[in-house]
């Protein structure tokens, strides 16, 4: 870790402590907004926030010589989420809901500051990408789960704008997490996702975690033959943009996760056959060249 970009290391690092003060904040106040702990929206922001450092200090580590643009990026990026949480955190401090809030002027303001860092995150993250998609840093297949991981990263930051657009039903908030019914009913314990109607948070957190799980997985297939780990990286990055793109579906149509009708379970089944269609082919093709080279 010592060669990983050293602001987004320290800013992880902040992070963790915030997440830390969160989980302290949810054992010393009891207080509740729309149905949930108080302080469990910023220690989920924060832990994300730690992923989400932590896995961009190890990308910006990979050039051999980072242009400095790079680095001026991360920084804007640093700061727009920094402030996201300072206003995150200054809302659960005054009892407020910091997203979708336009009941006062202020609360107005905030939220269209906040919104303003959400570009300025997607757009960071954008250039970032880009610049590391474009150059071979890695082994064929890392570096496919890494431009896999960052695509659909990017994809689940997108579903967030479609929160904006969703009705919220009630005076003063524009937008929403849930759709087919009100933000704060009954929700998943930890995550809050509603459990009566759709929720477009699954969708958003699966696609931006991709970032993290993909680059894992080929860390974790390591050692196979490169042929054979790029067709593993190929089946699990499709059938996992699958997964994101069904869970949005699901979520527009009103219908809780663990409660899909029978056009989306069937669309799930197929994602998992085809799934594991594409890791049975990758395992045979594996055994046919070790035949070959034996």
């Amino acid at each position: 870790m010592r060669t990983w970009y050293r602001p987004l290391v320290l800013f992880s690092g902040l992070m963790a402590l915030t997440a830390v003060a969160s989980a302290i904040g949810l054992l010393v106040d009891d207080r509740e907004l729309l149905g949930a702990p108080i302080w469990m929206k910023p220690l989920k922001f924060s832990l994300s926030f730690v992923a989400f450092g932590l896995s961009w200090a190890w990308l910006l580590s990979l050039p051999e010589r980072r242009p400095r643009f790079l680095g001026g990026t991360a920084l804007v990026i640093i700061a727009g989420s920094l402030l996201e949480m300072v206003i995150i955190i200054g809302q659960v401090v005054r009892g407020r809901q910091s997203h979708f809030n336009v009941t006062t002027a202020f609360d107005s303001m905030l939220f269209s500051i906040m919104g303003a860092t959400v570009a300025i995150l997607f757009l960071g993250t954008l250039v970032l990408s880009v610049y590391i998609a474009a150059r071979r840093l890695a082994p064929a297949p890392e570096l496919l789960a890494i431009r896999f991981g960052m695509g659909i990263s990017l994809v689940g930051m997108a579903v967030g704008i479609l929160m904006t657009t969703a009705s919220s039903g009630m005076e003063g908030f524009v937008g929403a997490h849930s759709v087919g019914v009100l933000d704060g009913g009954p929700g998943m314990p930890l995550t809050g996702w509603s459990t009566t109607g759709g929720d477009l948070r699954i969708g958003h957190f699966i696609g931006m975690h991709a970032l993290q799980l993909l680059p894992l997985l080929a860390l974790a297939i390591r050692g196979r033959a490169e042929s054979t780990s790029v067709r593993i990286i190929w089946t699990a990055s499709l059938g996992y943009l699958a997964v994101v793109v069904l869970t949005t579906w699901q979520a527009l149509r009103g219908q809780p996760l663990f409660a899909p009708d029978w056009v989306t379970g069937t669309a799930l089944g197929v994602i998992a056959a085809g799934v594991a269609l594409g890791l049975l082919s990758a395992r045979g093709k594996a055994r046919v060249e070790e035949r070959i080279t034996a």
